[in-house]
């Protein structure tokens, strides 16, 4: 389809544009840009596509500040100025709510936006790999070859090809001088990047998480137990950067990524960083789950525990509570929190946080939180006064759902990384819930994720 002016955002990244009465979908877009599209899908009423060329560039684009921006494909909306960004998570939301939940928007506030746009995130994870994602001018170039040891992302759509990163706007230092440095070392040392479709290789991954209190930890993974390579490679990040309070290490020798099933092994420091959200203090291993934006995680709880409109003597049930970080921000108004989690691991951190804080009056249970949350599970613990649930992407169970609607709390607050599948509980849930506030939070700018919270209170 050839020069069709973008109209208006649609969700989780795509515009639309109206051709002859069909909505057109279309990927790599922004609104007022005139485009040509190259169709996937191609339906009746609806198309879906993405941008083969730009004729016309928005008004609102603006130059985009990283050099890998459009390569990576890690924030999506660096050529919009963060201002717009935020009146299309905005609207994001509102025609969720509406058009698939068919939710009321009832004092519907202003999006929260980040108090900055770069180095907000404080966990990162780069990969190892022996294949680079060639650009498109490169491809014709017989002198340059694909086979390259990169550290960086998985370029879109790939498994096996990455993006070299050489600076990544994401996070603070020391994270691009470390990448960098260990991707130069094994280079100089003969290290072998890993192979993934050949499934062998010695680097692997970088994890980093740099926090607010100044502690940094780096667990570097890799797929093969050789001591001789390890240990001198460890020594070098040590004597390298001194500012790092963590240094571990972590074997994987599966064919995937993932370490929940392994062990990270301490070589230097405490084996975890410190984290701060107020005057709460959160202890973070390697394989904790932590809000990835602190500043704005904050921001997030704070509007969390307002809607809650907790007065000390309420039974404040959390939800798919993670390390209990919503929970235990919410503690000091509550005179009970009870938090449910369907991982061990996250369980025995929150725990540990409420231990650290000496919260007393909070208690954390491991297993399905639609199994467990039974009237049952209420009954033993205390009938619900606040519900505060933060569900995956996926939105919560249908049995909860229906436990919830027969224990009847005065009042929910729904906290979502996915407006859709939120869309769909609330409208279950209005059966006899009423939409009472809607504030939409923006974690993590120049990407199209929003995060939302819902407050709802019991009719009659």
């Amino acid at each position: 389809m050839e020069n069709i002016l973008v109209e208006d955002y649609a969700a989780e990244g795509k515009s639309l544009a109206r051709v002859d009465g069909k909505v057109v979908f279309i990927t790599d877009a922004v609104p007022g840009d005139r485009v040509n599209v190259l169709l996937s899908k191609n339906k009746k009423d609806w198309a879906e596509g993405r941008v083969v060329q730009i004729l016309e560039y928005a008004p609102d684009r603006k130059e985009p500040f990283c050099m890998h921006f459009g390569v990576c494909g890690g924030c999506q909306w660096q050529m919009l100025p963060y201002e717009k960004q935020l009146v299309y998570k905005e609207h994001q939301v509102r025609e969720t709510l509406s058009r698939i939940g068919k939710i009321p928007l009832k004092d519907f506030r202003p999006i929260i936006g980040a108090g900055s746009d770069r180095y907000y995130r404080n966990k990162m994870e780069y990969t190892f790999g022996n294949r680079r994602f060639l650009l498109p001018h490169e491809l014709a170039d017989e002198q340059i070859s694909a086979n390259q040891n990169v550290a960086g992302f998985h370029a879109k759509g790939y498994f096996d090809k990455l993006v070299d990163i050489i600076q990544c706007h994401l996070q603070q230092e020391p994270t691009n001088r470390l990448r960098n440095a260990v991707r130069e070392y094994a280079n100089e040392n003969g290290l072998t990047f890993y192979d993934i479709r050949n499934r062998h290789g010695f680097l692997r991954n970088l994890q980093l998480r740099v926090c607010r209190t100044g502690e940094v930890m780096a667990n570097l993974i890799v797929g093969e137990n050789d001591p001789g390579k390890l240990f001198p490679l460890l020594e070098f990040i040590v004597k390298e950067f001194p500012g790092l309070t963590t240094l571990l290490y972590t074997i994987n020798t599966k064919f995937n990524d993932s370490i929940y099933d392994l062990e990270p092994v301490v070589y230097s420091g405490k084996g975890y960083v410190i984290e701060k959200l107020e005057n709460l203090e959160f202890k973070i291993g390697p394989k904790s789950f932590f809000q990835t934006n602190t500043e704005q995680a904050e921001r997030l709880y704070s509007e969390v525990r307002k809607l809650a409109g907790l007065t000390g003597n309420e039974v404040v049930y959390d939800l798919y509570c993670g390390t209990g970080s919503i929970g235990l921000f919410c503690s000091a108004g509550a005179k009970k929190i009870i938090g449910v989690e369907v991982i061990p691991e996250a369980v025995e951190d929150a725990k540990e946080n409420a231990r650290l804080n000496q919260i007393v009056h909070a208690e954390f249970f491991a297993g399905d939180v639609g199994e467990i949350c039974t009237p049952e599970f209420f009954g033993i613990h205390g009938k619900p006064d606040v519900i505060i649930t933060d569900p995956p992407r996926a939105g919560m169970s249908t049995t909860l759902v229906k436990h919830l609607l027969k224990m009847q709390a005065p009042v929910v607050v729904y906290v979502s990384c996915n407006p859709a599948t939120q869309a769909r509980d609330l409208n279950l849930l209005m059966e006899k819930y009423e939409v009472e506030a809607i504030q939409p939070v923006d974690m993590f700018p120049h990407t199209h994720h929003i995060e939302n919270i819902v407050k709802l209170r019991l009719i009659g």
